[in-house]
């Protein structure tokens, strides 16, 4: 139980105001839910008017209190009590509307994650055209490299981002910092940052001494007149490898922070140095792809050190001490989101290698379709870890009430994404596709994909955004599980439809993927015993002044 006095003073009547003082006095009494005494800022008002009436005197025992004039008389003093203590047990006013605010501040953290998640993709375009201009013999060797780093980077390094982005959130509520402290001290921080460049320093042995053997795997045999440039290529690549892992740690630190603006300031001025590298190294001293290779990592730890500087103003980077680290909790969810990870990595990538079975022109309208498909969810994924973020803070605080409200709005908005993407795409893809080829034959076989590019999208959106929630509330046991069970079931699809029907078949299962994804965390959110709890609480908070 909770109570709070309402001051203040209320003009009922010239012969009446001692009585008006007197309930003016008087409680609210708010009952909150049997699982947990949070008080909520959403509850039901239920005024007992009758009573204060006859406790001031103004009508006896006999006379009905529902009289017009007496409901006009008193209207505004009811009205008045009523909203005066919604604002002193909310803490916001009745002119701003929550759902207004907690979709405001999810808009303004996800245009900047957009653009921060456009950046990199449109760098290694870039790269790809200043290499392309020397041959296809060193675009293919380059691409090969490319690719590799990529998916260890993408296995490895995604997983700290999302972890660091949900401890750093829970960290910062849970901490009380004094009003004058501009940097924060916050174990969370720490923690990430000595965990990234542990992996950072792993990643870079791993892909310079095993340049090789993953070669090898990629199909590339050791006479081919690529593997030299491919290895020479992907060694270089691979001293990028800490400054890349360090950044995207510091980029989560910051969505923990609230602050999506930074990163896309760091990330634009370390990609746009690349310009300038690529024609100064690759041209003017001759170095060919070794000057790509050396321009792109310049580049790389040119991000991690602006991204440094700034974090430096928020939080104090020390050497920290042992016994505050949080390795056991990063690790255990990091290790769950690994699992994760690599279950969406392979499910993709055999998409990718049934429709390779098909033939060089299936395999090329695959390729058209799925990079379409992935770079469209590049604005759902911005948009959900916006609400993890938003999430995080809240849950840690025990905010239950706020929860729910992101919730409902980031499923609306994601929803509302998908659809815009579905009908954008559906207009726009046919045309579209002919900025990737010339082909007649791919094209047509690319238009008969227009269904599963388009029409998936508000699947595709539910699923990351479902992501971004189970992030927020810590449940990264269920994302891992969830993705492994979801992937397996994808791949038997994909293995068993895809000799049958064809491309049709790869671009089924995935559709399957998404759709098995969004259900899952729509199950997630609905159980009664799980994180979420809270949402199916069906008893409401009640109000009485008495």
């Amino acid at each position: 139980m909770a109570a709070l006095k309402l001051s203040g003073a209320v003009k009922i009547g010239t012969s009446s105001r001692e009585c008006a003082r007197r309930t003016l006095k008087k409680v609210f009494l708010v009952k909150t839910s049997t699982r947990n005494n949070y008080l909520g800022s959403r509850f039901v008002k239920r005024s007992r008017l009758n009573s204060v009436v006859k406790n001031c005197g103004l009508v006896s025992d006999g006379h009905s209190v529902d009289s017009s004039n007496l409901e006009e008389k008193f209207g505004s003093t009811r009205d008045q009590l009523l909203t005066e203590g919604a604002i002193a047990l909310s803490g916001t006013s009745t002119e701003q509307s929550p759902t207004q605010d907690v979709q405001t501040e999810l808009i303004m953290l996800s245009l900047p994650a957009i653009a921060g998640q456009a950046i990199e993709p449109l760098a290694q375009l870039m790269e790809t055209a200043y290499i392309g201009r020397m041959g296809a013999l060193e675009l293919a060797s380059a691409g090969i490299s490319v690719s590799i780093f990529n998916i260890i980077s993408k296995v490895f390094n995604i997983p700290l981002l999302s972890v660091a982005t949900s401890f750093v959130a829970e960290d910062i509520s849970n901490k009380v910092f004094p009003e004058t402290a501009e940097r924060k001290a916050l174990p969370s921080v720490s923690t990430a940052l000595v965990l990234s460049a542990g992996i950072g320093v792993i990643e870079a042995a791993a892909m310079y001494l095993g340049t090789g053997p993953f070669l090898s795997i990629m199909g590339l045999s050791t006479d081919s007149t690529m593997r030299i440039p491919a290895e020479h290529f992907l060694k270089l690549r691979a001293l990028g490898a800490p400054a890349v892992v360090l950044y995207l740690a510091v980029q989560g630190i910051f969505r923990g922070f609230k602050d999506t603006r930074t990163p896309v300031l760091c990330l634009g001025l370390g990609n746009l140095s690349a310009v300038f590298f690529f024609p100064i190294f690759m041209y003017i001293f001759q170095l060919g792809i070794t000057g790509a290779a050396i321009s792109t990592v310049l580049s790389q730890y040119i991000v991690a050190i602006l991204m440094l500087w700034h974090l430096n103003k928020k939080t104090v980077l020390l050497l920290p001490s042992i016994k505050n680290l949080q390795f056991g909790g990063y690790l255990k969810s990091g290790g769950f989101l690994l699992g994760r990870t690599l279950a969406a990595v392979l499910t993709v990538t055999l998409s990718t290698s049934m429709a390779a079975r098909l033939g060089a022109i299936p395999m090329a309208a695959h390729q058209i379709c799925l990079q379409v498909w992935l770079s469209a969810s590049l604005l759902a994924d911005a948009q959900a870890a916006s609400g993890q973020a938003l999430i995080a803070s809240s849950f840690a605080r025990r905010d239950y009430s706020r929860v729910k409200l992101i919730t409902h709005v980031a499923l609306k908005t994601g929803l509302a994404t998908g659809f815009l993407l579905a009908i954008i795409l559906g207009l726009s893809f046919p045309s579209f596709a002919k900025c990737f080829t010339n082909d007649s034959q791919v094209l047509d076989i690319v238009r008969s994909g227009l269904l599963f590019v388009s029409a998936s999208q508000p699947l595709n959106a539910l699923a990351y955004i479902f992501d971004g929630l189970h992030y927020g509330v810590s449940d990264f046991p269920f994302a891992a599980i969830s993705m492994m069970i979801v992937g397996a079931l994808s791949s038997v699809f994909l293995l068993y439809a895809t000799p049958i029907i064809g491309l049709p078949g790869v671009w089924s299962g995935l559709t399957i993927f998404m759709g098995l994804r969004s259900v899952a965390g729509f199950m997630r959110l609905s159980a009664k015993n799980g994180p979420w709890w809270f949402l199916q609480d069906s008893q409401e908070n009640e109000v009485a002044i008495s």
